[in-house]
């Protein structure tokens, strides 16, 4: 009995499907470590620390603030009355360390703190720049205000209600590189005066100034710019100031 021929399927002879023409069959390339996930590291630390990324996010804040307060800028606490009634006991004033790393130097009426040790004691201070390098200060005139290069200064702005600018006559010359600094307070005010026969002449080097008072920021009610008074506008410079 005759079979009926059963129709047959050509097989592909490759093992792999077709691929058209327009397909590119290049195998990518693995991917190099420029390719990673930037945070593939973070990664790693946060599931190192306890606490996770909340941990690595306080962590990352904290060392910011230490940075920002290590060279930028600082809080400092009012630790006495010397430089009432503008700063008061207990107010934190934001000290600018930026304000002369540039060159630029300490002016006539600026608040700064520094660094009194050798000089003052062993602390830091605050007090108002009085007189620069090459500056000539004298105390008093007959009206009993400061000269300084021969012009007398008003500071019935900031020197404390009552009080005189000096109860202690002066007549000193600057040296370069150095600061002239008082008190607002000047009865309550341990500065420059008290140390005239000490190391340095009471005189502060340039280098030992941490940074300028900018601003009071605490207690809120006394948030305020600490503004250089335009009282040391008109003094001439230290030139020709001393005959």
């Amino acid at each position: 009995m005759d079979t009926e021929a059963q129709p047959t399927t050509e097989r592909d002879r490759s093992s792999h499907p077709s691929v058209p023409a327009d397909v590119s069959q290049e195998t990518p390339e693995p991917e190099g470590p420029e390719g990673r996930s930037r945070f593939a590291l973070a990664g790693r630390i946060t599931e190192w620390l306890p606490g996770g990324r909340i941990s690595l996010t306080l962590l990352i804040c904290l060392l910011f603030l230490l940075v920002l307060n290590a060279f930028v800028a600082q809080p400092f606490q009012i630790p006495s009355g010397s430089m009432e009634n503008g700063l008061r006991i207990g107010d934190r004033v934001l000290v600018n360390k930026l304000a002369y790393r540039f060159g630029a130097e300490p002016r006539r009426g600026d608040v700064v703190v520094f660094d009194g040790t050798g000089y003052f004691g062993n602390s830091d201070y605050i007090k108002r720049v009085v007189g620069v390098g090459g500056d000539h200060v004298v105390c008093c005139d007959k009206e009993g205000r400061i000269k300084v290069n021969g012009r007398s200064v008003d500071e019935s702005t900031f020197l404390y209600p009552g009080d005189d600018a000096s109860t202690v006559d002066f007549d000193v010359v600057v040296p370069e590189g150095t600061l002239f600094v008082l008190g607002d307070h000047r009865s309550h005010s341990s500065d420059s005066r008290d140390h005239l026969g000490s190391p340095g002449g009471g005189m502060i080097p340039v280098g030992r100034v941490i940074g300028r008072a900018d601003w009071i920021l605490w207690p809120y009610a006394h948030l305020t710019r600490l503004p250089r008074p335009s009282a040391y506008a008109r003094v001439p410079g230290a030139e020709g100031a001393h005959g």
